[in-house]
């Protein structure tokens, strides 16, 4: 362990007492403690003569310097203290001096590590005899969890380890990567240490985080004398980590080929497979220094067709890393040269893919198939090709004196689509020599060869900017770039990808520069879009057409480079055209560039725009400016910027939104400030009555709120009648709702829509608890009710929202009041179903006459209970005194109420009226005929805004719906 390199500096250049302690010369220190020297200098590494003394070991100058008043400990800039450095020079009358001065034994340094730590590490015993008996704990731990025990058994000191065993060091402890001392002695190879360690109790299958055992790490260092006393004290010899591996895998990725003799003589499984079902074999074959552990391998009978889970064999492995001569023993050992892997690639197609020509062949002398099919149809030509190896290439088009170099591949490409993609000219080059051709129609007529989606070598070079294949493939059979049936032509890619040299040379065989790709899009506007200026410039030059709309929104190179904030694109477009007016052009929704760069907040394209005479205060479709735009997203500099030339505030939208009301929407409080400072503050509501306040508060944003609420005029409630109060606590926003009531009182509260609801009834509906309680807490009326009749309590039950209906029970809500249908908070709960709200109910419910009002229908809470089949409702309503005998308008008792439709109940109506000892009185029949079919079996209730309730008509029968949303006066906000 090191201490912090320490910085080179000259000795002449230190103060005398720094020198003195070098020296070693206590009468010479003397002397200058007599001038008066100051003891507690720090160099620039903050190292004082105190450090210099103990890395020096002169105990002596170091009592001198500590009783002349230097600072015993005093920590230099990696917090190492003199007892540290004392330790480290393993100078014990150095630490015993120190110790006498009351120097700290627990100091730590940025590692967290104590002088025991540097102690251990550095082999101190007689230093750290006199340290333990000061310590509390000698099992303290670093910054990596590692105590004294793991540094010493780290660094081999078998002296140190007895010694701290001995003074109680716990064998087992473990670092934060769970790691124990005998882990890190078996990976450095310390046998003696390890047999200290097993002696007195270490776990010798103990696991790290990622389980290794001690066995995993001598394997993986090859410790033969380790693995060896391992396996002698009985170790788990197959043992697997968190990835499945052996300590046999783990030796043969290191190319450990003793350890690997070793395994095996203790038995270890040699077709052990991971977690990926990879053998030893897979490892030995793809590692660096594997080949001895192969041969082993194979010569101890290792399975050679073994596969792992992505189906490659260890041939596959070789052929990875262009291992010829283990390809050659495993062929030679049974491995199949043929076998495809998952994807149905062989070694012959992976090593085509890494261009290993000598693997290459090997595999072919011991007869791999050159025209297997791989991967989307790919042949090991086509691999190579598409990477680029000519060598390669040739090797494999030797090896099939009649292979047709066009054959393409599945998704319709030939090697001669994958040298151009891959830019390799010499490969271009041998692949034409060899007869690939450019000029042959494919099945739909179209000139050259094209993969499925219509691309030909061409577009290939194009896309990956390779000049000079592109020049070669146009010499050798010039094409007509604009006949194509790929989505985009080569000059279309050129141009987008950035690629000007190669665009360069498309154009030169391009009759027409604003040919549209199958969006409708010209070479131009892919190029502005990406910001490729110098394509930009080189496409102008050409007099490529500037004000061309795509097929999609219907946008120009101008709104492209806009909207990315391409301005020296945009430089070079509004440089170039001949109309001055071009820089106001529109898309499909009349937006110009300038209200695309202020949307993605581009604001040196807003100012360029700008100075170009851009009108800053032209509207789309939906009557938006670019103030709306740039209001809504939050981008202030855009925003100043349009200010300053003159945007127009009070500009409203199709909706007669202003940019204030973007602006307080989104929550964009300084750009708020801004424009209210600006513009006019009257009249500020939109085509409904709303105003800034009220979008604020429906949003949540607060500090909005806040800001409004400073101008005089905010704070009265004008426009639409559903208040920005109404409009806090739909959502639950109690930090807007808490605000509003705090600066405006509590007379808010009781303001109507104009339904007459008021914001208790709101907060209700949406079952808003801490709205409620602060709307109760400002004297809200529990029982004021709306146009309706209906009162909050009403809504809460029919919605389900049981706190807030206990809320309100709480602060006096009263169950006997009806609505304008007669219909009680319990009629809504057993009408919504809500069986929870009504068993609440009841509990509060003591007096029969509550049980049994009847609404406008003569329909009871038993009617209506039993219609819906609610059963714990139904037996706490006749728990109560609900009357089985009342009838409604119908004629219908509660039982009656719960046939599926009147002619059931009629027929029912009809039995019950003729059984013997019949609960039912005889004169008790339905008003309507047995014939009739059409009479209404419930009555409706309507909701505070003239709709009706949003239930489930109560039965098939009903004619009249039941409606339970509370309408909104802006259908924005439902």
């Amino acid at each position: 362990m090191r201490l912090g390199a320490l910085a080179v500096l000259e000795l002449e250049d230190e103060p005398p007492l720094v020198q003195a302690c070098f020296h070693g010369d206590p009468d010479e220190l003397r002397a200058l403690l007599y001038k008066r020297e100051d003891v507690n200098y720090q160099d620039s590494e903050k190292r004082s003569p105190l450090h210099a003394a103990a890395y020096c070991g002169e105990a002596e100058i170091a009592d001198l310097l500590v009783l002349s008043g230097a600072r015993v400990n005093t920590k230099d800039n990696k917090w190492l203290t003199p007892l540290h450095r004392a330790c480290c020079s393993k100078s014990d009358e150095t630490v015993e001096a120190l110790l006498r001065q009351e120097a700290d034994v627990n100091a730590r340094d940025k590692n967290w590590q104590t002088p025991l730590h540097v102690a251990a590490a550095n082999n101190a015993v007689r230093c750290a005899e006199y340290l333990i008996p000061l310590l509390t704990n000698v099992n303290v731990s670093d910054r990596a969890g590692r105590t004294s025990l793991h540094h010493a058994a780290f660094n081999g000191h078998k002296e140190m380890v007895n010694l701290l065993i001995e003074r109680g060091a716990t064998i087992n402890a473990y670092d934060k990567k769970d790691r124990r001392a005998i882990h890190w002695a078996a990976y450095m190879g310390h046998v003696e240490v390890v047999k200290i360690l097993v002696d007195h109790g270490a776990e010798l299958n103990c696991r790290d985080k990622q389980m290794y055992t001690p066995l995993h790490a001598a394997a993986s260092s090859g410790q033969i004398s380790v693995v060896r006393l391992l396996l002698e004290l009985g170790v788990e010899t197959d043992a697997v980590n968190a990835y499945g591996n052996t300590p046999l895998h783990i030796a043969c990725l290191n190319g450990q080929d003793v350890v690997v003799s070793k395994l095996l003589e203790y038995s270890a499984s040699l077709n052990a497979v991971n977690n990926k079902g990879m053998t030893p074999l897979h490892f030995a074959s793809a590692s660096t220094h594997g080949s001895i552990c192969l041969e082993i391998l194979v010569s101890e009978g290792a399975n050679t067709k073994a596969q792992s889970e992505d189906g490659r064999t260890a041939l596959h492995m070789t052929a990875l890393h262009g291992r010829f001569t283990r390809a050659q023993s495993l062929i030679e050992h049974g491995c199949l040269v043929n076998t495809c892997d998952r994807v149905g690639n062989t070694p012959l197609h992976v090593a085509a893919r890494y261009g290993h020509e000598l693997l290459i062949n090997t595999l072919l002398d011991r007869g791999a198939d050159a025209i297997h099919r791989g991967y989307l149809g790919m042949l090991p030509i086509h691999v190579a090709a598409l990477n680029g190896y000519v060598d390669c290439v040739n090797k494999l088009r030797s090896s099939m004196p009649a292979f047709d170099i066009n054959i393409p591949d599945d998704a319709g490409r030939t090697c001669l689509h994958g040298a151009a993609c891959s830019g390799k000219v010499e490969c271009v080059q041998y692949l034409l020599n060899e007869g690939g051709n450019l000029t042959l129609q494919d099945i739909d007529g179209r000139p050259g060869i094209r993969d499925d989606e219509g691309y030909d070598a061409v577009h290939y070079a194009a896309l990956k900017g390779h000049k000079l294949s592109l020049e070669m493939l146009l010499d050798a059979a010039p094409t007509d770039l604009l006949r194509s049936g790929a989505p985009y032509s080569p000059g279309h890619l050129a141009a987008y990808s950035g690629h000007n040299d190669a665009l360069l040379v498309l154009l030169g065989y391009m009759m027409n520069l604003d040919i549209k790709d199958a969006n409708g899009r010209t070479m131009l506007d892919l190029a502005s879009f990406q910001g490729h200026t110098e394509c930009v410039e080189t496409l102008l030059t050409q007099n490529a057409k500037i004000l061309v709309h795509d097929g999609i929104t219907r946008r120009t190179p101008l709104h492209a480079a806009a909207m990315n904030g391409h301005t020296k694109c945009l430089t070079s477009l509004l440089e170039t055209a001949d109309d001055g007016n071009i820089v106001d052009c529109t898309d499909m929704h009349d937006r110009t560039p300038l209200m695309l760069a202020v949307e993605r907040g581009h604001i040196d394209s807003t100012v360029y725009l700008i100075r170009n005479n851009a009108i800053v205060n032209a509207r789309d479709s939906e009557g938006r400016t670019a103030l709306h735009r740039g209001a809504a997203c939050g981008h202030e500099e855009c925003m100043d910027a349009l200010l300053r030339h003159g945007a127009d505030v009070t500009l409203r939208d199709n909706m007669g939104r202003t940019a204030v009301h973007m602006a307080a929407m989104c929550g964009h409080m300084p750009l708020l400030i801004s424009l209210l400072t600006t513009g006019p503050l009257e009249r500020l509501e939109d085509n409904k009555g709303y105003t800034p306040l009220h979008y604020s508060c429906y949003n949540g944003h607060d500090v909005c709120v806040e800001a409004l609420l400073e101008y005089e005029e905010m704070k009265k409630f004008t426009g639409n009648l559903f208040s920005p109060l109404h409009c806090a606590v739909i959502n639950g926003n109690d930090s807007c709702t808490e605000m509003l009531l705090d600066l405006l009182g509590p007379s808010i509260v009781s303001l109507e829509d104009h339904q007459a609801r008021t914001a208790l009834h709101v907060a209700a509906y949406s079952g808003q608890g801490e709205s409620m309680q602060l709307l109760l807490s400002h004297r809200a009326d529990a029982n004021v009710r709306d146009k309706a009749g209906k009162s909050p309590i009403t809504y809460a039950a029919a919605n389900g929202h049981v706190a807030a209906v206990e809320l309100l029970l709480e602060n006096g809500a009263d169950l006997t009041k009806s609505d304008n249908e007669g219909n009680t908070p319990l009629h809504h709960a057993c009408f919504h179903n809500r069986e929870d709200i009504a068993l609440l109910l009841l509990d509060k419910i003591d007096d029969s006459i509550t049980i049994n009002m009847a609404n406008s229908e003569l329909r009871t809470p038993l009617h209506i209970a039993a219609r819906n089949g609610l059963v714990p409702v139904v037996q706490d309503l006749i728990g109560k005194g609900g009357s089985v005998l009342a009838l409604d308008d119908n004629g219908y008792t509660p039982a009656l109420s719960c046939a599926p439709n009147p002619r059931i109940a009629d027929c029912l109506a009809i039995i019950l009226a003729h059984m013997p000892f019949s609960a039912t009185p005889n004169h008790v029949t339905s008003k309507s005929s047995r014939f009739t079919t059409s009479t209404p079996a419930f009555g409706h209730t309507k909701t505070l805004d003239g709709g009706t309730l949003s239930v489930d008509t109560l039965g098939s029968q009903d004619t009249r719906e039941h409606s339970g949303s509370v309408q909104s006066s802006d259908s924005e906000f439902y």
